[in-house]
């Protein structure tokens, strides 16, 4: 904001500088330098103030340059009446009436006494507009109260001797309560300035604080990862925290950080280690597959492919390349030793026989199994029948489907009256056993549908995934029946 004594600070009315007031002793101010005016006697009135030239009194006074997009403009005075405060003489000595008494102000060379009063009040209005803003900006809080304090004890110092007229008084009240109110609001701003600083300390707090927990406790570690970049870019936007403080905050942060990163490093480095290890692992469950490939003991060396199976399931994923390699070389092995057990089946076309007639004795008792009667021991009757049917083995093709259709028709049976059950006491979970009944009865059927095309691996295969399902399903009517 420009700071005045009451003169233009564009200088179009005069090159002369604002006298001060005359000291003890010190000579009277040297007269216009165009001489007295009629009727006046030589030295009479001088004038200390400015003397406006005719060239010079109607040049504009506009609003200096710096409030023109000051926020308080909208609470600027009106022009004042100068002819209430103060008057210009004939011969062009401009006077102001204050507390303590008329002062002259100037001398006016320009024109009229009326254009005189008129400049001179002009003049004032400029001043009033100066302390207008100041007001203005101390009631709106723009700035800083301490520069306006200042600004109005020097237009306050500057009154006693400033080249206007109007209400001087009132304006010197105004300024003194600039002045003492100056204080309030800088107290007031300080305690803003502290709020909004401990709030923004506070949203640095709670961002380091999240970035530790996520150092400690995260195990997600791509989105906490992205997190705390976003923490990062939240972070730059904050202003205004205490330097100190800043620092320790910013110290806390970059530590959670890199904590994070290196518990996640650590999880990798672990990961590889646990893939390195199952693929050594599937390396030596492939020496013996392929040992085992050319046995002839049917039977066991089945049992040994799907215990090495489970094995290999167990052992985990190696790096993905070696895994899917492995794998080929694996199910390799496994499929040269049941492509020769197929090739050597046709001579055990006897046992499937007698495999046959034992499944017709059980399906002969199965057929029996009444579930309505009740349901949990024809469950248990099923299991003891489908354990007994895994354990007596192949049956010839020709007999495959009749048999097979015959023991889905007695699960189905049993299935259909625990599916009653179940729809009575939990429909959700009876829904969910249902489901897994189904997935057996399609690999069933899939895996017997195998064995009549002479695909012996496929239907093994499908057995397996059968007896999986088939625990699950147990497993789940177990739950509801145990409600």
């Amino acid at each position: 904001m420009t700071e005045s004594n009451g003169t233009d600070p564009t200088a179009t009315e005069t090159d002369a500088p604002k006298p001060s007031a005359p000291k003890p002793g010190a000579p009277r101010p040297v007269p216009s330098a165009n001489g007295p005016r009629p009727g006046n006697s030589a030295g009479a009135r001088p004038a200390p103030g400015p003397v406006v030239r005719e060239e010079e009194s109607d040049k504009p006074h506009p609003i200096p340059h710096a409030h023109a997009h000051d926020p308080t403009l909208a609470h600027l005075p009106v022009a004042s009446d100068p002819s209430k405060f103060g008057r210009v003489d004939e011969d062009g000595t401009a006077w102001v009436r204050t507390a303590e008494g008329e002062r002259q102000v100037g001398s006016w060379q320009a024109g009229d006494a009326a254009e005189g009063l008129a400049h001179f009040g002009r003049r004032f209005d400029d001043l009033a507009t100066e302390v207008a803003l100041l007001e203005g900006r101390l009631a709106t809080h723009v700035g800083d109260a301490r520069k306006t304090k200042a600004a109005a004890q020097a237009l306050a110092e500057s009154l006693p001797t400033a080249a206007v007229i109007g209400d001087v008084d009132g304006l010197a009240v105004r300024l003194q309560a600039i002045i003492e109110h100056s204080d309030e609001a800088a107290a007031a701003a300080k305690e803003e300035r502290d709020k909004f600083r401990t709030e923004q300390t506070a949203r640095k707090e709670h961002l380091a604080a999240e970035a530790e927990q996520i150092a400690t406790e995260s195990t997600q570690w791509k989105a906490a990862g992205d997190r705390l970049r976003e923490i990062l870019d939240e972070w730059k936007t904050i202003k205004g925290v205490d330097r100190k403080v800043d620092d320790a905050l910013w110290k806390r942060y970059s530590k959670a950080r890199e904590g994070f990163n290196r518990r996640r490093g650590a999880h990798f480095a672990e990961l590889d280690r646990e893939r390195a290890a199952a693929k050594v692992r599937k390396e030596e469950l492939c020496v013996r597959a392929e040992e085992l490939s050319s046995s002839t003991e049917w039977a066991a060396t089945a049992a040994t492919f799907r215990d090495l199976l489970g094995e290999w399931k167990a052992a985990g994923r190696a790096p993905r390349e070696a895994d899917d390699a492995l794998w080929r070389r694996f199910k390799g092995a496994q499929d040269v030793f049941f492509a020769a057990r197929n090739a050597a089946s046709s001579e055990r076309d006897a046992e499937f026989e007698e495999h046959a007639k034992a499944k017709e004795k059980l399906l002969e008792n199965g057929e029996r199994i009444d579930p309505s009667q009740d349901i949990d021991a024809a469950r248990a009757a099923l299991r003891d029948l489908q354990e007994k049917w895994e354990e007596i083995g192949k049956v010839p093709r020709e007999r495959m489907h009749d048999l097979e259709g015959r023991l889905r028709a007695i699960e189905k049976r049993v299935r259909d009256a625990a599916d009653s059950q179940w729809r009575r006491s939990d429909p959700e979970a009876l829904a969910r056993a249902a489901q897994f009944r189904e997935r057996v009865a399609a690999f069933e059927e899939q895996a017997a549908k195998a064995e009549a095309a002479g695909k012996t691996r496929d239907a093994e295969q499908a057995r397996e995934q059968a007896k999986q399902w088939r625990e699950w399903a147990e497993a789940a009517e177990g739950a509801v029946s145990n409600r």
